[in-house]
């Protein structure tokens, strides 16, 4: 019975899939945000060591706080953003119609796609940033030094864009090697940038 009522659920939620049309737009915002969560974490890690902060709880802490508050962030605003749109989208269709569509399978559709879109958009940069800060979780275990860490969260950075590079190739049929090595690029220059303002802001270079 259990069983029966999970297929159910999974089925309709594959036709609201269908119907809202979500699955492009939770690409997009799959690609953008765990980009940006990984990157800003990137920076958070590169200007705490060129600062000297070696311990690795300051850095945990903010890693940690820094993907919950991105994740809220995602999912409210992306919720928000996504319902607004697709309430106007509704009511249009409504127009069209001359119909009620309020809890029909179109407004069903609309909501779920809200709610998905919400929970992508908030969950990818939380995780990106987790992943890029979980070295520094594993020096607390006698895994790693801080100095170990440190390379490890830019070599996890590093694999992530170029992962992420292949998936946007995979979507577009283009290149796996292009898209691969820009993203690349945008994290090497990402990192230069970080080392060079650290180091004028006072920073010391870490060997």
């Amino acid at each position: 019975m259990i069983k029966k009522r999970i297929i159910d659920l999974l089925e309709r939620w594959k036709r609201y899939y269908q119907i809202s049309e979500v699955g492009d737009i939770t690409r997009r915002y799959f690609v953008m945000n765990a980009f940006d969560g990984a990157l800003t974490m990137l920076g958070v890690i590169i200007g705490a060591f060129m600062a000297g902060i070696f311990n690795p709880m300051p850095i945990i802490s903010a890693g940690v706080a820094g993907s919950i508050a991105m994740g809220a962030s995602g999912i409210s605003g992306a919720y928000m953003t996504e319902k607004a749109e697709r309430t106007k989208k509704l009511k249009e269709l409504e127009k069209a119609m001359l119909t009620d569509l309020t809890n029909g399978l179109h407004y069903k559709s609309h909501r779920f796609a809200s709610i998905f879109a919400a929970i992508v958009d908030g969950f990818s940069p939380a995780l990106a940033a987790m992943l890029v800060v979980s070295p520094f979780i594993l020096v607390r275990f006698g895994l790693f030094n801080t100095i170990t860490a440190f390379y490890v969260s830019i070599i996890l950075t590093m694999i992530s864009l170029l992962l992420l590079g292949v998936y946007l190739a995979k979507i577009s049929d283009e290149s796996m090697i292009k898209y691969g090595l820009q993203m690349l690029l945008v994290g090497f220059i990402t990192a230069i940038l970080c080392f060079m303002t650290s180091i004028l802001l006072g920073g010391s270079v870490i060997v």
